[in-house]
């Protein structure tokens, strides 16, 4: 670190304060040399994450197309604030696999779970896309599967 101000490395820092908004470190200086002061900001770099699509495609993770996709399933519905929550939860779960590569199939898999406990109708929204059903059988067969298990856990 330079002091922008004549560029020697020698400083101290007089003041550290969290960023709660952004989760930043904030870091107030003073040259050593000059004496002036400066804030400096931290924080941490997630390292990259690839997406591997279904037909072997590679693109970056975004966390924007992945809170779109829960956004669109949960369009007009009440679990809608719970979005940024979701997304959250589905990307720290992500990067605690600390995987550089991760399938778009594991990421589908999550957004379903987190959807169903949520809203169901947001869930089969999402999985009629994700699981490409083509006809009103397909949306009948996943129903009627949530409610075997809702009758089987209530069985329990």
């Amino acid at each position: 670190m330079r002091c922008p101000f004549c560029g020697s490395v020698l400083h101290q820092v007089i003041d550290k304060r969290a960023v709660a908004s952004s989760g930043e470190i904030r870091r107030r200086r003073e040259c050593l040399k000059c004496r002036r002061r400066f804030t400096t900001y931290e924080k941490v770099v997630s390292l990259e994450m690839v997406v591997v699509k279904r037909d072997g495609r590679k693109e970056l993770f975004s966390r924007e197309k992945l809170k779109n996709g829960i956004a669109k399933a949960l369009e007009k519905r009440p679990a809608a604030d719970r979005i940024d929550l979701m997304v959250e939860k589905i990307e720290r779960k992500l990067r605690r696999k600390n995987a550089a590569e991760v399938t778009s199939k594991l990421i589908g898999q999550m957004v379903l779970a987190e959807l169903k406990k949520a809203d169901i109708v947001a869930y089969l929204r999402f999985a009629s896309v994700y699981r490409q059903f083509k006809q009103p059988e397909d949306f009948a067969r996943e129903l009627s599967a949530l409610e075997e298990k809702r009758y089987e856990t209530k069985i329990s």
